[in-house]
């Protein structure tokens, strides 16, 4: 049990980015993972040793969801007027089963048959489902895009991808003040950035400066995941490790959009 603990917990920073980008929101993607880890606490018999313990983890996390789903109606009224710990209580709806199955594919580089595992779907729905939501993702609305990186390449490389998608890069900054200036000049609607900047600055820091000023949803973009996944203390919604797969940062760009524009998720 010691192994498959140590095992459990490697995959943990990982799963904690999956459900954050799924909720978008640090806050509910880590209940999601509280309650997915106390369910294997109360049932240790849901990840048998001898099978891979990455894909049971998000296989409970889904489970997780569907009983959350399948009490809330019912005990929705009870909960508000106890203000106990019930399973749904500060849990919000997970996105719709295209984006569930895009997060896992292209954030979370499951197969296509793993995918299928998680969710309970078949292979074929999976690969429609995946269809489904890289069009969505096309029909996206454009957006302003900031990147703070001090390094020129990623820099440019950063800027080429939000092109691809349509979206406006409305300048980079590899300093924290330049950072900051720059976001109250030109309001973008998202940020791109890096942990650590030009100088010694501090990325973390200047995000938290600037999220002072605007209204952005903000997506990390290090070397560094495992500083900003521990869940203690406060940490992004979204989180992509360098180097990065386009496609993967593609996916987090429209979720983190698709998420911040959503009014039911205002909360």
């Amino acid at each position: 049990m010691n192994d498959l603990s140590h095992e459990i917990a490697r995959h943990l920073p990982f799963l904690r980015r999956y459900a954050r980008a799924l909720t978008g929101s640090q806050e509910r993607g880590d209940r999601y993972v509280r309650v997915c880890l106390e369910t294997i606490l109360e049932e240790p018999g849901r990840i048998a040793p001898e099978e891979d313990p990455r894909l049971q983890l998000y296989s409970v996390f889904h489970d997780v969801w569907a009983v959350v789903q399948s009490v809330a109606p019912e005990d929705e009224g009870e909960a508000g007027g106890s203000g106990g710990d019930s399973l749904q209580q500060g849990l919000a709806a997970l996105p719709a089963i295209e984006r569930q199955v895009l997060l896992l594919i292209s954030l979370e580089g499951f197969s296509y048959e793993e995918t299928a595992q998680i969710l309970g779907l078949e292979r074929d729905e999976v690969r429609l489902l995946l269809h489904a939501a890289q069009e969505e993702m096309q029909r996206q609305t454009a957006a302003s895009v900031l990147i703070i990186e001090d390094e020129q390449l990623i820099a440019m490389d950063l800027a080429r991808i939000v092109e691809e998608m349509g979206h406006r890069l409305c300048g980079t900054a590899a300093r924290q003040q330049e950072a900051i200036e720059l976001a109250e000049r030109t309001r973008p609607g998202l940020v791109l950035a890096d942990i650590q900047l030009q100088n010694g600055d501090n990325g973390i820091q200047t995000v938290r400066e600037i999220l002072r000023r605007i209204d952005a949803p903000v997506i990390f973009v290090t070397g560094f995941p495992e500083r900003l996944l521990t869940g203690e203390a406060l940490e992004p919604a979204f989180v992509i490790t360098k180097p990065f797969n386009p496609q993967t940062l593609k996916t987090a760009i429209a979720q983190a959009l698709s998420l911040s524009r959503d009014p039911a998720r205002q909360r």
